[in-house]
């Protein structure tokens, strides 16, 4: 008797501190939303990685009013769905497995969003597709499902492809892949009159 409330005690404690941390996600991004009402985008660098003297990759994240709107969404949805489950899955083994899975989603879409530059955005992009194919095939053991996860899994290869050539077209023609140098580089040609042959070419 002691055993299994034990263990139902303990899977509310991980579904508690997960919807509390969204929770705490949420509110901050309602707070960065209102900042962005009176102020520009805000960037902080967090790391680089220096390949040669001539490039270098420099990971952070990029704040502007869609990113504070996109996280909201993403919080907001994603303590809805695990509320949701709380009870939904609660008399299921994978239990733990399943809040697991949907934390790792929710932080991989809020990278995928704050990304600072192309090459963070792939990134993040590949981890929101392994949580789509972990979540989709849930219930592996279920023939439907275990099919419907590799359909899904060989259809975002196809799309990750094209992600990754157009990203690599991207540094081709402006020579880097952080958001704010493209930024201005467009704005540049807009203003130039120049975007028109840039996309011809």
């Amino acid at each position: 008797i002691l055993f299994p409330t034990a263990t139902k005690s303990f899977r509310r404690m991980w579904a508690f501190q997960s919807v509390l941390l969204l929770s705490i996600v949420m509110i901050f991004s309602i707070y960065l939303s209102i900042q962005q009402i009176n102020s520009s985008s805000f960037y902080q660098y967090v790391w680089s990685w220096i390949i040669n003297n001539d490039f270098s990759l420099d990971f952070g994240y990029l704040i502007d009013p869609l990113t504070s709107i996109m996280s909201i969404l993403i919080t907001t949805v994603g303590i809805m769905v695990l509320i949701y489950s709380d009870n939904y899955m609660a008399h299921d083994q994978g239990y733990l497995r399943f809040f697991a899975y949907m934390s790792f989603f929710s932080t991989s879409m809020l990278g995928l969003v704050t990304s600072s530059n192309l090459i963070q955005i792939y990134i993040f992009w590949e981890l929101v597709g392994l949580c789509s194919y972990l979540l989709i095939g849930f219930w592996f053991t279920r023939p439907v499902a275990a099919n419907a996860c590799q359909k899904a899994f060989v259809t975002n290869r196809v799309g990750d492809f094209g992600l990754l050539l157009g990203i690599l077209g991207f540094y081709w023609i402006t020579g880097t892949f952080e958001f704010r140098d493209l930024f201005e580089i467009f704005n540049n040609l807009i203003y130039n009159n120049e975007v028109n042959f840039l996309f011809v070419t």
